[in-house]
């Protein structure tokens, strides 16, 4: 399928309902488990969400506009939603991400981009070249990586509860997909 800012924008705007909806009011084995060590746990996923929309979609979409292949993007700090995550609960912290997400897709808005605009490249630090069209597509793949991230993650509180059902639920055998971007 071929990437399509018309649909991508609708499924953007609907990741923090979405989070609220899954996670706000849940006791805390639900949101602030994890599924081993050196593993996120959903408060953890949620604030790099929120990193992300500070450090990396629409900044990155901003340099491929201004400056095309000329300026690498900087390097994402994976671990940058530590520091912003210190001292907040996960209500606040899904408030955050609801109030950046508005802001970031109200800036992209603005910009109107066009069908050329999509083709504009960047350079990614590790990737290389990329379009701007794949950016805001990887964007939306982004967040429904997390989605099932945060699932995932649940699911695994019952790993052992489940007992022989266990073969029937595939969340419980899925391993983590993602490599650093």
């Amino acid at each position: 399928m071929e990437h399509d800012l018309e649909n991508t924008l609708p499924l953007l705007a609907r990741t923090p309902a979405a989070l609220d909806a899954l996670l706000r009011g849940l006791p805390e084995m639900w949101t602030e488990r994890n599924e081993g060590e050196d593993t996120w746990n959903a408060r953890d996923v949620v604030a790099h969400l929120i990193h992300g929309e500070h450090e990396n979609w629409v900044p990155r979409a901003k340099i491929i506009l201004e400056f095309g292949e000329s300026r690498t993007f900087a390097p994402f700090d994976r671990e940058g939603h530590a520091r912003l995550s210190r001292g907040k609960t996960l209500a606040q912290l899904l408030d955050e991400f609801a109030e950046a997400r508005a802001a970031g897709l109200k800036e992209l808005r603005a910009m109107k981009l066009t069908r050329e605009d999509l083709k504009r490249r960047g350079r990614h630090p590790a990737l290389g070249a990329v379009t701007l069209s794949e950016l805001l597509a990887a964007w939306a793949a982004h967040d429904l990586t997390h989605l099932h991230q945060i699932t995932r993650i649940m699911a695994a509180q019952y790993r052992d509860a489940v007992g022989p059902w266990s073969r029937f639920l595939g969340v419980l055998h899925c391993a983590g997909h993602s490599e650093p971007a």
